[in-house]
């Protein structure tokens, strides 16, 4: 008789779980690695009971290799936007669903604009971060191999004179044709979004002569590879170099040694424009979680935190009010006017022309 009290009371129990278990609210994100302020998921769990599992990438092909082949098991990624353009117009990403998203009031006109270069009409995606592409190196390094010359150049990079001066002291280069041929084009004067083999050649022969001097082709290890000092220079992401200036500083204060100064310049020549935006995989299975996790990314003070953590720029103009003044004044992740008028951004390229910068890239990277 205990038994079946017993096994009536457990089967009640059971059954009072089932609908709490099977209504548990999830939401996949794949986002980019180092790229978030986890007290902001902590928070959106606490709030919403939706539960975040959080993956991460470094960088757009992994991604795209994934949406591509689908069933990704994500709700939430994290496309660039060159590579969202393909992929918006490969099918992989749902039209989100703008009426769920009612903080795109707060979203940043200018951004919003730049942004519908890769997604007309702004339909599948919203602005996350955004920065530049640029040079971030050790300041006692450099000045004692270059003295006082100008740094905010691409002729730090592109000119083998300067660039051969810091080769004991270890140079890193993004792993990004898509990033580094248009900045070599942008230099010779060429249109940086320019689809012409004869021009991708052209940045091709530069990018050669800068060749023997390059250490390493890396797209997340320079961050701290820059905060120990193992490298003085590293063309790389806006974001990646102030969160490597962070790490130094946190670094000297635990072991009170003399802290590793590190700086990034936008290149006065002008610098390629990025954009970080959340998309939801068409075949998402939580599609209502994902834009409310989205919806709640952009809030002002939430985006905010983010980017105090991380110290890139947000697509979100309300935001500003919320962001650490040390992040919002500094003209190297918040350019100024004229600054920014020099900003450029690049479209997806056609098949035959990736294959010629694929070709490129590839023979850049064996020097040969």
């Amino acid at each position: 008789m205990r038994r079946f009290v017993l096994a009536a009371v457990l089967g009640v129990a059971a059954l009072a779980a089932g609908p709490a278990l099977a209504q548990q609210k999830v939401v996949n994100v794949y986002n980019w690695s180092d790229y978030i302020d986890e007290s902001v998921l902590e928070d959106f769990t606490k709030e919403t009971g939706i539960k975040v599992r959080y993956d991460v990438f470094d960088s757009n092909e992994v991604l795209e290799t994934k949406l591509l082949a689908g069933k990704t098991g994500y709700d939430v990624v994290v496309p660039s936007g060159s590579f969202l353009q393909r992929q918006i117009k490969a099918g992989v990403f749902m039209k989100l669903d703008k009426s769920k998203l009612t903080n795109l009031q707060y979203a940043w006109p200018e951004i919003t604009k730049r942004l519908a270069v890769y997604d007309p009409g702004n339909d599948y995606a919203v602005n996350y971060m955004w920065g530049t592409t640029g040079i971030g190196y050790n300041v006692d390094m450099v000045k004692q191999r270059l003295g006082d010359i100008p740094l905010n150049t691409w002729d730090i990079v592109f000119k083998p004179e300067i660039l051969s001066k810091l080769k004991d002291c270890g140079v890193y280069m993004l792993d990004g044709p898509e990033e580094i041929i248009p900045s070599a084009m942008r230099y010779l004067g060429l249109d940086p979004d320019s689809k012409k083999p004869e021009d991708i050649a052209k940045a091709g022969e530069l990018l050669m002569k800068a060749r023997p001097f390059i250490r390493k082709f890396d797209s997340s290890g320079y961050i701290n590879a820059l905060a120990r000092g193992d490298i003085c220079l590293a063309v790389g992401w806006s974001g990646d170099v102030f969160q490597a200036k962070t790490r130094a500083a946190d670094a000297a204060k635990k072991t009170k040694k003399k802290p590793v100064l590190v700086d990034y310049v936008i290149p006065k020549e002008g610098a390629l424009m990025w954009f970080d935006n959340f998309a939801i995989p068409k075949d998402a299975k939580n599609v209502e979680e994902a834009l409310t996790f989205i919806n709640y990314m952009m809030r002002p003070e939430v985006a905010a935190k983010n980017s105090n953590f991380i110290s890139y720029a947000n697509g979100n103009l309300a935001s500003q009010k919320f962001i650490d003044k040390a992040v919002l004044d500094n003209p190297s992740i918040y350019p100024t006017p004229e600054v920014f008028a020099q900003l450029f951004t690049v479209t997806t390229n056609p098949q035959d022309v990736q294959r010629v910068i694929t070709k490129t890239w590839n023979s850049f990277k064996r020097g040969k």
